[in-house]
């Protein structure tokens, strides 16, 4: 089963809005998204950049949201637990929790997938986890999958004086 992924601030294949950037407020964009399985226990989200330079980034990671949430506001606040849903937040290749937005050196435009997972079972994961103690306690849980991709590219005179 596939679940829909979508943001009311862009569209599949689309520019990321810089709001949602580092030249921007840096705050984490709108999602919402479709039916998921009867039999999920929680959903999580990861956000990557497949064309960061060092390799795969890692943007955000929430995880243990209940499945009766289908969506997050724009500008989720940056602690380790969401107290409206008791989802928590990992922690981003900027070494922080949370939502750390695009900001990929000056050039070619690079991806941000923002994956949703439909899991069997809550994640016995502290906040701060990491994408590697992610993946491994999601590994025989997942139920169904989407994604939404958006772009982003900077220009060197965003990077003036940085």
């Amino acid at each position: 089963m596939d679940i829909q992924v979508l943001s009311t601030a862009f569209r599949e294949g689309e520019a990321i809005p810089v709001q949602y950037t580092c030249d921007g407020d840096n705050v984490s964009p709108p999602l919402r998204w479709g039916r998921l399985p009867k039999e999920s226990q929680s959903l999580a989200l990861i956000c990557e950049d497949p064309d960061a330079p060092s390799g795969v980034f890692v943007h955000w990671l929430i995880f243990n949201l209940p499945p009766i949430v289908s969506d997050l506001p724009e500008a989720l606040p940056i602690t380790e637990t969401l107290v409206e849903t008791g989802a928590i937040q990992g922690r981003n290749d900027f070494n922080d929790i949370g939502y750390g937005g695009p900001c990929p050196p000056p050039g070619n435009s690079h991806r941000y997938f923002f994956r949703l997972y439909a899991l069997d079972t809550k994640l016995d994961l502290r906040a701060g986890a990491t994408k590697q103690e992610f993946a491994r306690a999601v590994e025989g849980h997942l139920l169904a999958a989407g994604h939404l991709m958006g772009t982003y590219k900077r220009g060197a005179s965003m990077v003036a004086g940085r």
